[in-house]
């Protein structure tokens, strides 16, 4: 496989994690959310359209499209370039980098071996090496950047504020969307459609869909079933920075055979 073209790991069978209480994760966490509480205190209109802004490209293009839809799924292709870019921006949320949001174990020695084993390829792709080395200091350089360009306004929005959001949705997707909605397909497990968490997660709240088809770049397959992402990746297409955009097919999902019966 070249440099850069990662394989799909939806299928593999990747063992169970068994995540340890650390207290400077809980301490991280602890100091983002009392960071979003400060910035109540220096609010401003730049400010608070800098977080939205930040959590649309860092968040729906970053996390939802970058790390989610094209490297966990590949449910899409395109350049490197876009694939690097997209890599980095969903880096820049904090929540690890690509190599560790797919193999987590609580040693570094663990992780190798996982590495190695399910995704050798990574181990030859420099930038996400990088990345994964690099995700907080890349976080520091934003929020230098953001001081420089506003003030301590700029930085508890467009990090502090921003990260809270960020953290809170990827979450609902993991737990309102598995108790929470309707289903659309007989899943065998608990994933549902949940509308409120689709509108916050751009689309990632349309769960059961997602479950169905999982290498699928369309989460949202009804009228109503809002995916901002899903467009944005239909506009990349559209201006040839993406391609074998993967869809369900029609026949797979049949209006009258999608139930609109509520989750248990």
């Amino acid at each position: 496989m070249s440099d850069g073209a990662l394989s799909p790991t939806s299928a593999l069978a990747i063992p169970a994690r068994r995540d340890q209480f650390a207290p400077w994760k809980a301490a991280f966490i602890l100091a983002i959310h009392l960071g979003a509480v400060v910035a109540a205190w220096h609010t401003t209109l730049a400010a608070v359209a800098v977080c939205f802004f930040l959590h649309w490209i860092t968040g729906a293009l970053g996390i939802c499209m970058g790390f989610h839809r094209l490297l966990t799924h590949r449910s899409f292709k395109c350049s490197r370039a876009v694939e690097y870019f997209l890599a980095l921006l969903g880096t820049l949320s904090i929540e690890w980098s690509h190599v560790f949001w797919m193999f987590w174990t609580p040693s570094e020695e663990g992780r190798q071996r996982m590495i190695e084993r399910y995704a050798p390829d990574l181990q030859r792709v420099g930038f996400y090496r990088f990345l994964g080395h690099m995700y907080l200091p890349l976080g520091l350089a934003l929020a230098l950047l953001l001081y420089a360009l506003g003030g301590w306004p700029f930085v508890l929005w467009g990090m502090f504020v921003r990260l809270v959001l960020t953290y809170h949705t990827t979450w609902l997707v993991n737990s309102a969307s598995h108790s929470f909605g309707y289903r659309n397909f007989n899943t065998d497990d608990l994933s549902t459609n949940c509308w409120w968490v689709a509108l916050v997660s751009y689309g990632e709240g349309w769960h059961n869909n997602h479950h169905r088809f999982p290498t699928s770049s369309r989460h949202g397959l009804r009228l109503w079933e809002f995916d901002p992402v899903f467009r944005f990746i239909q506009a990349l297409s559209v201006l040839g920075l993406a391609w074998d955009v993967h869809t369900p097919p029609a026949r797979a999902v049949p209006p009258g055979n999608l139930s609109d019966e509520p989750a248990a």
